[in-house]
């Protein structure tokens, strides 16, 4: 028996080193993280059963589930869970790249561009809100919007995307910061996206606040954007992050909206698959899909005995506690796999980019 034990622990331990997570990983010169935020699994599931074709989650192979509870509450907002992608660090909720201890902690962006990585950051919210400001920026609540903008101009950021143009322009300090911008270099397009831009660092900001609703009419925002930041950050030859927010899956969910929440779940959908085809014709390009919770307690429901028709349902406002997964393809892709908690996202980023 105690031979049998030793055999079967030492094959087992043979097997493991060989795995390719423990082995001969592949290491990806850029990345593409995608955040749905408020998107659990039931948000993913209604894109194969309402979306027209296929749903670009079936082109991963490789998916794991993550533990989203900030460091003080089980149940986290966006501020603290995108402050855990972003710099791999469990805080408290409202905080956007401060520890839980009140630190400011660096982030990926910030990382990364020391090495002549370029970056950016694109959302279907405003682009001072929570889950991109915490790419960038470093405050102790997520509301001091100002001020979240007046560190973007400081940032490393290349290209930007998204909705706050009040935050830019109409501010009580009187300052404009679409002058500061240019003053750091960037071209800035308010009227509409640009079909091809130039050298420049680029802010494109279309919405007052958050961008319109796509039931509203938002059209091919976050799908033409990103394609046009990956155009334009896959130029440097260092390499580049990108984050891809489909913002408004979240209030979807808050406002117990099926429709929003699943239009907006579609165009979600439809931008993984940029990143996708540009990750598979680029061949250097890990593409990550996951988000910082889920909102609504979201199901898809049989309409009562009617097993033929999808009834979808909510049973809160607010968001959730449930494992949310992580869906990962290209370079490297096989070290998301597994159960773990949301902050080892950045942790995993940073070895495979040869960062730690």
């Amino acid at each position: 028996m105690k031979y049998l034990l030793t055999l079967l622990l030492g094959l087992s331990m043979t097997a493991w080193a060989q795995s390719p997570v423990n082995s001969n990983v592949q290491k990806p010169k850029n990345i593409i993280l995608l955040i749905g935020d408020g998107m659990g699994l039931s948000q993913v599931s209604s894109s194969f059963y309402f979306g027209e074709g296929d749903s670009n989650f079936a082109r991963f192979n490789n998916i794991g589930l993550i533990r989203t509870s900030s460091s003080a509450q089980p149940v986290t907002d966006s501020a603290a869970g995108a402050t855990a992608f972003a710099s791999g660090v469990k805080t408290y909720n409202g905080a956007v790249g401060f520890s839980n201890k009140n630190k400011p902690v660096p982030t990926i962006v910030e990382i990364l561009s020391e090495s002549g990585y370029a970056s950016g950051v694109i959302a279907t919210s405003s682009v001072v809100h929570a889950t991109p400001a915490a790419f960038y920026a470093h405050v102790k609540s997520r509301r001091i919007y100002k001020m979240i903008a007046e560190q973007l101009v400081e940032s490393e950021l290349d290209f930007v995307a998204g909705g706050g143009e009040k935050f830019f322009t109409q501010r009580t300090d009187g300052k404009n910061l679409y002058e500061a911008m240019r003053a750091k270099g960037f071209e800035i397009h308010t009227d509409s996206l640009p079909e091809k831009v130039s050298e420049k660092k680029q802010l494109i900001i279309l919405a007052e606040d958050g961008m319109p609703k796509m039931i509203d009419g938002r059209g091919d925002f976050l799908p033409n954007s990103t394609k046009l930041a990956l155009d334009y950050l896959s130029k440097d030859e260092d390499g580049f992050f990108l984050m891809v927010e489909g913002s408004q899956i979240d209030w979807g969910g808050h406002d117990n909206n099926a429709d929003y929440l699943i239009s907006e779940q579609l165009d979600f959908d439809k931008t993984i698959g940029v990143a996708l085809d540009f990750a598979e014709t680029n061949g250097e390009t890990l593409v990550i899909v996951t988000a910082d919770h889920e909102t609504g307690g979201f199901t898809l429901s049989a309409a009562g005995d009617n097993y033929f028709k999808i009834q979808p349902t909510f049973s809160t406002g607010g968001h959730s506690a449930t494992l949310i997964p992580v869906f990962a393809h290209g370079p490297g892709s096989e070290m998301f796999r597994g159960i773990y908690e949301n902050s080892e996202i950045f942790h995993k980023m940073m070895e495979l980019l040869g960062k730690k």
